[in-house]
């Protein structure tokens, strides 16, 4: 007994205990609140699995020496998924390529000025961080600034992608604040879109009737947007290449089993590797710091500088548009898909029930995506 009780609840510190508590809330809000089930129930079931002592279960296998089989699961997972080689959000991207309807997109191609100007929430919290590590207020240089900024994008995999590359240290509270800010879209955005719009703005009825698409134009999208894409910003290849090469699955119509697999077996199943290894990052003695509650502050203000640079964006293009334009539409350019569009819609119809934006806001949506992993290309380019 005596044993028993030193392997385990003497080795409980007060920080294990305060994570084990974080963890049950992430697996409380996903059952009961519905928030990001898919991410917010493994992620806080590895969060517990990381702050139980004497598991051995985060030994990685570096660390395990000649006894290979010492290594623990979740370092195993950590090791070679998120940190060595990265494996795991390259094959999310692939699910989520999948899965992505790019015709909104290139029905109104001036929309992905939308995603782009969202991208505006990164550069504010990047310079928030080095303003904090300049001043000393916490140990944040660019690599750290850049993994920070990043949340904002609201891109889960784009955020765990990056901050691996550029500051692992980092990536259980990047991660869990990326994944969490997705989840409470619908409770971040509207306050908002109501304070940069007026209601007259959010009244604009826009016409419901979006330019068919052709199969031709969905098939050569990716492609292009791929060779593009991938010779201005090398390093956004693992990212922009496998989102592609996903959509490239959907579109084709030569491959429905790879596509099926890549939108259900593969997404799934590596979702569950991911997110399990989001949560098992996230130590007591890693995670209580100061520096922790800065990320979450910084990351929140990515997020919300994002959706105020969208919806600014859409007020410029209401003012030159020659057609009615919603310029809450602007809210969805954060990566957030597809929670940031139905957001839109849900704000659209409430001030004007005739309204239907969801096909409009699906179109920054998709090229919000693609933007936080251009903005990701470009920061490992300078810093990787």
């Amino acid at each position: 007994m005596n044993e028993f009780l030193q392997v385990g609840f003497l080795d409980l510190s007060w920080t294990n205990g305060v994570m084990i508590a974080v963890g049950l809330v992430f697996i409380w809000l996903a059952i009961t609140k519905k928030w990001e089930p898919y991410a917010l129930l493994p992620i806080g079931t590895g969060v517990i699995l990381a702050n139980l002592p004497g598991t051995g279960l985060l030994i990685q296998p570096q660390d395990a020496g000649d006894e290979l089989g010492s290594a623990g699961l979740l370092g195993i997972f950590i090791e070679y998924g998120l940190l060595r080689y990265t494996v795991l959000p390259k094959l999310i991207f692939i699910g989520l390529g999948a899965m992505t309807d790019f015709s909104p997109l290139i029905a109104k191609p001036r929309l992905v000025l939308l995603g782009a100007a969202a991208q505006i929430g990164i550069v504010i919290a990047f310079l928030g961080a080095l303003l904090l590590g300049h001043f000393g207020i916490a140990d944040f240089g660019l690599r750290e600034a850049a993994s920070i900024a990043i949340i904002g994008g609201a891109d889960g995999p784009t955020t765990v992608y990056l901050t691996s590359r550029l500051a692992p240290e980092l990536m259980g509270v990047a991660a869990v604040a990326a994944y969490s800010y997705m989840a409470m879209v619908a409770i971040i955005q509207p306050p908002i879109i109501r304070a940069l719009t007026s209601k007259k703005e959010r009244q604009i009825y826009m016409d419901t009737q979006i330019r068919p698409v052709s199969k031709r134009e969905r098939i050569m999208f990716p492609i292009i947007a791929t060779i593009v894409v991938v010779l201005l910003v090398p390093k956004s290849a693992p990212l922009v290449g496998m989102f592609m090469f996903g959509n490239l699955l959907r579109e084709s119509g030569v491959v429905e089993r790879l596509s099926v697999s890549a939108q259900n077996s593969l997404i799934n199943i590596t979702t569950i590797v991911l997110m399990l290894s989001i949560g098992a990052s996230m130590p007591g003695e890693v995670v209580m710091r100061p520096e922790t509650l800065m990320v979450l502050a910084l990351g929140l203000i990515a997020f919300a500088g994002g959706t105020a640079g969208g919806v600014l964006m859409g007020k410029l293009m209401k003012f030159i548009s020659k057609e009615p334009f919603n310029p809450i539409i602007g809210a969805a350019g954060v990566s957030a898909v597809p929670m940031a569009a139905r957001v839109v819609q849900q704000v659209g119809q409430k001030e004007n029930p005739r309204n239907f934006l969801l096909m409009y806001a699906m179109g920054p949506n998709v090229a919000g995506v693609i933007g936080s992993a251009v903005v990701a290309g470009v920061l490992i380019n300078m810093l990787g």
